[in-house]
């Protein structure tokens, strides 16, 4: 890769199709990315090319542009260029750019977060089966993706009614001294306590690794010949167990809906457009199962055709992922060998791009296009009336424009322990919860159960925040409207916080239980302004109820999560050289941590597996930490 270029920064250049002609004299047919940029150095679109001078050459002329492509080459006052050694390298880096500048006039994906998989450890006796999100930088055998956490947790609990295998974390399996609550409810077969032998624990989590490969069918066959041979030996506890699994396969199986016999590994795509929006549905095919779906609504224009939008949506979607063997699309891509070859580079084997017309897969891509059509049409709908919503809180709120980002913010703790403060967004498009943020409130001065300090450190850490990263207010991160919970009290404190930022144009309002402290007699406050109330049966008042609810859930939520790690946290875990054994064997002695932390050094000796070193590393512990 080599240069970047551009023209001097200067407010007074021309823009345009000129400004792009003045390009070509320095560009020739090597493969990059290009970018064009508004007169204040913004990203207005990103783009690759297998020749950058021909493909920039289509700019410079003047007519026979889609309205799209007009404005964006009548606002571009420069370019810039990066030049790669194929157009394949230049593909993965359009994707990514894009992906971290989000440029005004690209098919953007927004929703990108990563999916949950079902992960087998391998570096333990007995293997633990759980959940992961994220890098697969743990040993362990990897299966998935699944469409939401949702999907893995019941597939989760089914497989361990079916196959018994433990989901507690190594430390709390080496502490057990008797079976867990899982057990007694025939959910776990015990390991940690010796219940079951490492072999036979061992072909358990085979047949686990078989369901979880599409071998559900072969698993039920041997089950059954075995549940016979144990009940011809009248061994008919053995024979029930094995019954009772053979029906928990059968109920794994039926839940996961359409399991395609002829496609074991795809992900199948369709997009749906309509109105100058798009739906992009995406069903997970792994081992012959259907492993759930999710949808998706990319940026797009209103000039903006299938191909490029489905190209687009591969490139980003998979930047991060790895992809199937095969993808299955609704509509034929921009450049199909191009982006066989990047995402074949990716895996590290073949990777196959099809657009079906017949058969079962034709009917897979079907299906998901109708999920799509009918879940871009609910959007809509949804989209029209959380719209109608926004207008009339600007109209009961005296607001200048209607909000297109509203933050609510609301703290939580009991009695000042282990205190979190709440902020949600909600815009055009109903709750952002990508957006939500959650703040552990660090201020040591603090008074216990001080909720307008709290307030101030959380405000003060947003705002400042924002301040450094937007200062200018172009990406879209700063709040329209800020509702607070809470009455005239939290607004004024709320006000003089935002003067002390530097920030006294973003309008708030205090939302307010009335007299009874019931929902639908709130009241509202604003700076200098009487309190009001809305009408009990206004729709405006409902959606301020749901706005201040749903930032009470996060807030509590978020609470409860804190105060449960604390609970649970132990603080030998954070002593040096003490392991999960050495912890057994202290509480063991001793009792309880807080024994551990009041005994002598002669105490600590006399544990099995204590060193002399270690028992005054522990002492220490403890000592400084009085």
């Amino acid at each position: 890769m080599t240069t970047d270029s551009d023209l001097p920064q200067d407010s007074a250049r021309p823009r345009g199709a000129e400004v792009i002609q003045a390009y070509l004299k320095t560009l020739d047919g090597s493969p990059g990315v290009y970018r064009m940029l508004d007169d204040q150095s913004r990203v207005l679109y990103v783009g690759k090319a297998r020749n950058l001078k021909a493909r920039v050459s289509n700019y410079a002329r003047p007519t026979g542009h889609s309205r799209r492509i007009a404005r964006m080459i009548a606002d571009t006052a420069s370019m810039m260029f990066l030049t790669t050694r194929t157009e394949t390298e230049a593909l993965l880096l359009e994707q990514n750019l894009i992906k971290q500048l989000k440029p005004k006039f690209n098919v953007l994906l927004r929703d990108d977060k990563s999916f949950p998989n079902i992960m087998l450890t391998t570096d333990h006796a007995f293997p633990q089966i759980r959940k992961h999100r994220g890098a697969r930088t743990e040993k362990g055998a990897y299966y998935g993706p699944f469409a939401s956490a949702g999907a893995v947790n019941r597939t989760l609990n089914q497989l361990q009614r079916v196959f018994l295998l433990r989901n507690c974390s190594d430390s709390m399996f080496e502490g057990r001294t008797r079976p867990c609550l899982l057990h007694q409810i025939r959910r776990c077969s015990a390991p940690c306590v010796g219940r079951i032998s490492k072999e036979d624990y061992r072909a358990t989590v085979a047949d686990a690794q078989r369901f979880l490969s599409g071998k559900s069918t072969q698993m039920q066959e041997v089950l059954a010949e075995q549940m016979m041979a144990a009940s011809e030996a009248m061994e008919f506890e053995r024979a029930a167990a094995l019954r009772d699994r053979i029906r928990a396969l059968t109920q794994v199986q039926s839940v996961q809906g359409i399991n395609p016999r002829g496609v074991a590994e795809a992900d199948v795509i369709a997009l749906h457009l309509e109105g100058g929006q798009a739906c992009v549905q995406v069903f997970f095919i792994r081992a012959n199962q259907n492993w759930g779906n999710k949808d998706f609504y990319p940026r797009v224009g209103d000039d903006v055709g299938p191909e490029e939008v489905m190209e687009a949506f591969l490139g980003q979607f998979y930047d991060s992922k790895e992809p199937p063997r095969l993808l299955l699309l609704s509509h034929d891509i921009e450049n199909p060998d191009l982006m066989t070859e990047a995402l074949s580079d990716k895996l590290g084997r073949k990777v196959e791009i099809a657009v079906p017309l017949r058969g079962e897969k034709a009917e897979l891509v079907e299906g998901a296009a109708r999920n799509a059509r009918e879940s871009l049409a609910r959007r809509m709908s949804e989209t029209a009336t959380q719209a109608k919503l926004l207008r009339g809180l600007a109209d009961a709120f005296g607001l200048d424009t209607v909000p297109q980002r509203i933050e609510v913010y609301d703290n939580s703790h009991i009695m000042g322990t282990n205190a979190v403060g709440a902020m949600i967004v909600a815009g055009p498009e109903g709750f952002l919860k990508s957006q939500y943020r959650k703040f552990n409130i660090r201020g040591d001065d603090l008074t216990p159960g001080d909720d307008f300090g709290m307030m101030k450190e959380v405000l003060t850490r947003r705002f400042t925040r924002l301040l450094k990263e937007d200062p200018e207010r172009e990406k879209g991160l700063w709040p329209d409207l800020l509702l607070i919970d809470g009455g005239a009290g939290q607004v004024s404190a709320v006000a003089e916080i935002m003067r002390e930022q530097g920030v006294e144009d973003i309008p708030m309002v205090g939302v307010a239980k009335g007299i009874d402290r019931d929902a639908g007699k709130e009241e509202f406050h604003r700076i200098g302004e009487r309190p009001f109330a809305l009408r009990h049966n206004d729709p405006v008042l409902y959606f301020v109820q749901r706005l201040r609810d749903e930032a009470h859930r996060f807030a509590i939520g978020t609470h409860r999560a804190k105060r449960a790690k604390a609970q649970m946290a132990n603080p030998l875990d954070e002593v040096p050289g003490v392991g999960a054994s050495r912890k057994r064997a202290l509480l063991a002695h001793f009792g309880s941590a807080k024994a551990v932390s009041r005994a002598n050094l002669a105490d600590l000796r006399a544990v099995d597996g204590v060193s002399e070193a270690l028992a005054e590393r522990i002492y220490a512990f403890f000592h400084e930490k009085g």
